[in-house]
């Protein structure tokens, strides 16, 4: 690994400029692009997405891994404009949201999830456009060469659920996305040989930089939507994957398949995020993955990544999240403002250029999470308050305690409450709402719902919260109150009816 990082970030579309130019750079279903194939086809699309917005304007995507998903970061960066991805396993509702919030004016989407859409789901001035027939729209399009934009520029919006309400856009520039690549790739030792598989969401940073990482190093990336595991361990013998990243439960599905020595024997390492690893969870990873070295890692959307733990010290100090990445500052703040004595908990606040550009449209919250750095910082500026609680021990590891709020993190995915809570009341079977979260050996927390309602059809508001919220926020449990647990206070009680759904 080379002593230090390059510090200087780039616009994002140089990304494509990274690989040789026969070299392979994105290896899909029908055919295998080369980084020459890379920078004509981002050049090309970038191209015509300027003959159907202006410079700044954003352009939301709503599909499946594909070409068109795993172009768009680039090509939208190239024509200086701002891309937001959108989840799809979310449904109707929560797209439209992000389309009116992010006041996009394109929606390229496959023509299955454009058709579930509504009268009043797409803004008015927003043009939707399907997948599949993009390539025939681009063809003509004489490609763009590599831009010239300022690094600081805006170049996507990344939604993210908060712990209260809708979700929330996320404004990363040019340079919080480049550096954020050139970081991963320095400390994942990546090099022009690797193929990474991306089986995560590239709508979460998390996902993207699979993509961005990879090809800062001049690697090939190959795209994958799996329905079974099974379907993961065939693509990594197929295509000689060298680098895998998955979120607990992934693995642990991972882990309760036979893989066979031709999936396994090119694999250099594995990345997890989205929750801690269990020490019986790493020993199988150990068994089925002998040679690869693991790398457990920490990270929020507003900060892209804080930490990540060195694999050298992962058996001797398994529940560390590590230290901080390249670029990031991390600080462990006492409750007085203070700078933490080692093994007292405070908050973890992220300083440095991989902190985000603040919340779009909301400076309400984004004053709330983005404030001035503390004092001890070194890069100074504004940081990243996370709300999150963690120690730093003697030796400058990190551990993390807990979080302040009432996130629910399952399957990777951070599930606000209130939205949960008001998809319930909003089908007008229940008056009261209470969603939670519960430990779960595979998801990390189940999503439990308490509500009130005297004559409850249970299997109507089921179908209800099943057309209105994505798979991964559908409750396991729900539980029917006369009356709901309140606090002191006379707010429903959470804690209460979290210990409830445990007991």
């Amino acid at each position: 690994m080379p002593s230090a990082p390059d510090s200087r970030p780039r616009p994002l579309d140089h990304l494509a400029e990274r690989g040789e130019g026969r070299a392979p750079a994105l290896i899909l279903r029908a055919a295998t692009l080369t980084f020459e194939d890379l920078r004509n086809r981002v050049g090309r699309l970038a191209a015509w997405l300027l003959t159907m917005a202006a410079k700044g304007d954003r352009i939301a995507s709503w599909a499946a891994k594909g070409e068109a998903t795993c172009l768009l970061p680039l090509a939208c960066a190239r024509a200086g404009l701002v891309h937001v991805p959108i989840n799809p396993l979310l449904k109707r509702i929560q797209a439209a949201h992000i389309l009116a919030d992010s006041g996009s004016v394109l929606l390229i989407g496959t023509g299955s999830r454009l058709s579930t859409l509504e009268d009043g789901d797409v803004p008015p001035g927003c043009v939707s456009v399907a997948e599949e027939e993009l390539a025939d729209a681009i063809a003509g399009s004489e490609p763009l060469g590599p831009s010239n934009h300022d690094p600081e520029e805006l170049a996507a919006i990344l939604y993210t659920s908060g712990s209260t309400g809708k979700p929330k856009g996320v404004m990363l520039s040019h340079a919080n996305m480049w550096l954020g690549a050139v970081s991963v790739a320095h400390y994942l030792d990546m090099a022009s040989d690797d193929v990474t598989l991306a089986v995560l969401p590239l709508s979460f940073d998390y996902g993207q930089n699979q993509l961005l990482s990879t090809w800062y190093a001049g690697g090939a990336v190959a795209p994958l939507d799996y329905l079974l595991p099974r379907d993961v361990a065939k693509a990594c013998a197929k295509h000689g994957v060298t680098t895998l990243a998955a979120v607990p439960p992934l693995w642990v599905q991972l882990t309760e398949i036979d893989w066979p020595a031709d999936a396994t024997a090119s694999m250099r390492r594995l990345t997890n995020s989205g929750g801690a690893l269990t020490e019986g969870l790493v020993r199988d990873l150990r068994r089925i993955f002998p040679a690869a070295r693991l790398f457990p890692m920490y990270g929020l959307t507003e900060a892209f990544r804080s930490t990540y733990l060195d694999p050298s010290l992962v058996d001797s100090h398994p529940t560390s999240m590590g230290k901080g990445i390249p670029f990031a500052e991390i600080l462990v703040v006492a409750d007085n403002g203070e700078i933490a004595a080692d093994g007292e908990e405070g908050e973890l606040v992220h300083a440095g250029p991989l902190v985000a550009q603040g919340y779009w449209q909301d400076a309400e919250r984004t004053a709330e999470r983005f404030k001035p750095a503390p004092a001890a910082s070194a890069y100074g500026g504004t940081a990243v308050w996370s709300g999150d609680r963690v120690r730093r021990e003697a030796d400058g590891l990190l551990y993390f305690v807990g979080r302040r709020d009432a996130m629910i993190k399952s399957a990777g995915n951070r599930i606000s409450p209130q939205e949960v809570e008001d998809a319930a009341v909003a089908t007008g079977l229940v008056a009261e709402a209470v969603a939670v979260g519960i430990p779960d050996p595979k998801l990390g927390q189940a999503v439990c719902l308490a509500v009130r309602g005297p004559d409850l059809d249970e299997d109507a508001l089921k179908k209800a919260l099943s057309a209105a919220l994505p798979n991964f926020m559908q409750p396991r449990l729900i539980s029917r109150y006369d009356v709901m647990p309140r606090n002191p206070n006379g707010k429903l009680d959470r804690n209460a009816i979290a210990q409830e759904f445990a007991a």
